[in-house]
């Protein structure tokens, strides 16, 4: 077995996440094994554009659903945001040196095979039903996260 590297992924915001699925794709890219295991605003990311319901949900849970993003490229970024134009330059400075967007990473992340982990209590708090998120993501609790976090060589929180 080769080395692993787990990624703890709390953060919601473009840039954090960019730099986790960076991070995620260079170890797969060295022939590690990686997880990364989503709680709370990390949930975000994982979230499928083309298949929100609200069937079934309770008036909170909806109303949150309405105002989060609703895929990556909705994501904020952490700092200098500026209502949008923050990001808007910053994606247009990464466009001029071709650096791949947070979408592409994430998609690279599911073709390289990185393991996608959901944390089941943020996905229950936050109103998240499984149909509504990325089919890569597993819902598992905190003492797989933890387990997984254990077995690896590297643990970085993000």
């Amino acid at each position: 077995m080769g080395q692993r590297i787990n990624l703890l992924v709390f953060s919601g915001d473009y840039d954090k996440l960019y730099a986790a699925l960076l991070i995620a794709n260079g170890a797969r890219d060295m022939d590690m094994d990686v997880s990364m295991f989503f709680a709370f605003w990390g949930l975000l990311v994982m979230r499928d554009p083309e298949r929100m319901d609200s069937e079934g949900k309770s008036a909170y849970e909806k109303m949150f659903g309405a105002v989060t993003p609703k895929g990556p490229e909705d994501l904020s970024l952490s700092r200098m945001n500026m209502m949008g134009i923050g990001k808007s330059m910053m994606l247009d400075m990464m466009k001029e040196d071709n650096a791949p967007s947070l979408k592409d990473l994430l998609d690279g992340a599911r073709k390289n095979k990185v393991k996608f982990y959901g944390c089941k209590l943020s996905a229950e708090v936050m109103g998240f039903k499984k149909e509504e998120l990325l089919p890569e993501l597993e819902i598992v609790d905190v003492k797989a996260y933890i387990q997984d976090a254990v077995n690896s060589d590297m643990q970085l929180f993000i």
